[in-house]
Order: C-alpha cells, then structure tokens, then sequence
C-alpha cells in the first residue's frame, strides 16, 4: 500500500509540472506575441462594406497585421470603430492616415495605411485613449460617390421644371426665328448679295491702300537718307549759330550789363518825351486837316471875290 501511494504522489506531482510547464509556456508565448504586436483604433466615418474581422492591414502596400474587432461608436453609430492588430515595429508615425482600400474591381475591401513622414514622431497613446486613434481619409470609392452624388443633385437642378420650361421656350423661339427667315428667303438672298458685293468691294479697297502703304513705304524709304543728311546739316548750322550767339553774347557781356543797369533806367523817360512828342504830332495833324492856312499863315484864308 505504501509504494501504490508515492506512485500515486509522484503522478500527480510529474503531472502538476506538466500542466504548470505548459501553461508558462502559453503564457510565455502570449507575452512575447504581445510584445511582437501593437494595437491601434481607427474610426471611420464612412460604411465599411466588406471589411470583416481578419481582413489585411497594408502599409504602402506591405501586409503590417489585420483587422481584430469592427464595432459601432456608441455614442455615434454613423462612425465605425476598427480595432487594429499591427507589427510593432510598424512605423505608425502621428500623420499617418488610414483608408479603406480595394484590391481591383473584385476584391476584398482592406484597411491602407499611408503617409507617416521621417521626421514625425511616432503616435502613441494619450490620456484620453488607452490605444493609439489613427486617423482618417476618404476613400477613393468614397470620392467617388461623393462626385456621383453632386452630378446627381445638379442634374436634379438642371433638369427641374422650371429649366425644362425655359428650354422649351427657347426651342420654340427658335423655330419661330427660323420660319421667320425662312419667309423672307427672297430678302435673304438679296441681302447675301448686297453683303458679297460690299466685301468685294472693301477687298478692292484694301488691295488699293496696300499699294498706296507699299509704295509711300518705298518712296519713304528711299527719301529717308536724304532727310536724315539734311537734318544732320540743320542740327549743325544751329549748333554753329548757337555757338556764334554764345560768343557774341560773350564779347559784349559788358554793354549789355551797362544796358542793363544804366539804359533801362533812361529808357523810361525816354518814352515819356516819345510820347509827348507823337501826343503834339498828332494835335499839329488835326489842325492841319481842319485848317492848313491859318494853322500856317496865322490868318484865315482870304475869300474869293465873286461879281455880282
């Protein structure tokens, strides 16, 4: 009975150990997987059809880890929170952007990570989050139904009643104005002509202002060396009178001074005696017109004897 009992306490200590052994190994191989990871969230404000739990995250094309949870914000149920499982050594940098991508035409949707600049420091998490928020741009199939949208809303505007009417409208104006011509063909054709003869006749006077531009340009040309010689001995016969004038002026820079200074200040009584002069002129002239002989002999004329 003694040796069936350290058997039986040798088998549950040799499987004590085992079990032991094997859950450090789990827990050894969680920890360093732990540590080979890093989670981030990411919350998109767009549907995310096609993205399931296990679809891949791409960094630039390069496979970093995979979608682990897809759930709805609570307090926002148009966002959708993704909860990312990433290689730790995924340089997720603070402007790195994520957007729901596709594989062609046809294939799965996945998460892409772009961006994330050398420099940039790498995002971690902050007070308010316990996992880092990487955040978002639209997507390209989310441009797209962005611009659809907008050409279907200004469709809706261009093609509405009101516009329809106008186009209507138009239209009709349009083939009154046509059958508004169409009546008066015969004034048409006149007008046409009269139109054809007036440019023929504006070509003719065209033609005629050419030869007449070509052919003054041609005299002109020809008469402009002789214009430009004549000019030249015009500007020299001035520059040499110019010369002779500041010479002149030179050698009697004194009289003139003198004329200045003493000439001017007679000239004033000068005048006064001139016009003393023409004012005693003119009182002799008008007694001469009235009465030359008494004026002259200091006696009136004798009258002529007339017989009786």
């Amino acid at each position: 009975m003694e040796t069936k009992a350290n058997y039986v306490l040798i088998g549950a200590f040799t499987i004590a150990v085992a079990t032991f052994g094997l859950l450090f190994l789990l827990w050894a191989a969680n920890y360093a997987s732990a540590r080979n990871w890093q989670r981030y969230d990411v919350i998109f404000n767009e549907p995310v059809t096609g993205l399931t739990v296990g679809s891949s995250v791409q960094y630039n094309g390069i496979s970093v880890g995979t979608v682990e949870e897809l759930k709805l914000n609570p307090e926002d149920p148009r966002m959708v929170v993704a909860n990312l499982k990433l290689q730790h050594d995924a340089p997720v940098k603070v402007d790195t952007r994520a957007r729901l991508s596709q594989a062609g035409l046809t294939g799965s949707p996945f998460v892409q990570l772009t961006g994330g600049s050398p420099n940039a420091p790498r995002l971690e998490p902050d007070a308010a989050n316990e996992v880092p928020i990487i955040l978002t741009e639209p997507s390209a199939l989310q441009n797209i139904a962005d611009t659809a949208n907008r050409l279907v809303e200004r469709m809706d505007r261009m093609l509405s009643e009101e516009n329809v009417e106008r186009f209507a409208n138009t239209m009709a104006n349009i083939e009154a104005i046509t059958g508004a011509v169409g009546s008066q063909d015969a004034d048409l054709k006149a007008l046409i002509g009269n139109a054809r003869r007036a440019t023929e006749q504006l070509n003719t006077t065209l033609d005629n202002t050419n030869r007449t531009v070509s052919t003054f340009d041609r005299e002109f040309a020809q008469q402009l060396p002789v214009l430009v010689a004549k000019l030249d001995a015009s500007l020299a016969k001035f520059d040499s009178a110019a010369g002779g004038a500041d010479a002149i002026l030179n050698e009697n820079r004194t009289a003139i001074n003198s004329f200045a200074n003493d000439g001017l200040g007679q000239l004033g009584p000068t005048l006064s005696e001139l016009r003393a002069l023409v004012r005693d002129l003119r009182r002799i002239s008008d007694r001469m017109d009235g009465s030359p002989a008494r004026y002259l002999l200091g006696r009136d004329a004798p009258k002529e004897f007339t017989p009786e």
